[in-house]
């Protein structure tokens, strides 16, 4: 792998500490949902941002 820039390398930090947040934040609203359909948006919202940072995660190996 090429090396990347240290803009880029903040850029990533950024951006997987974003995805991290969010999959955190979906994850307790998922289990603050009654409604099903509610729960299962969040569910999803939560499982989408923890493989996006699972992706940028692979540009620093």
């Amino acid at each position: 792998m090429n090396q990347i820039s240290e803009l880029d390398l903040q850029n990533l930090r950024h951006l997987i500490g974003g995805f991290s947040t969010t999959h955190c934040k979906m994850q307790a609203y998922a289990q603050q949902a009654t409604d099903p359909g509610v729960k299962q948006f969040f569910q999803k919202s939560a499982q989408s941002a923890m493989q996006s940072k699972q992706q940028l995660m692979q540009f620093l190996q």
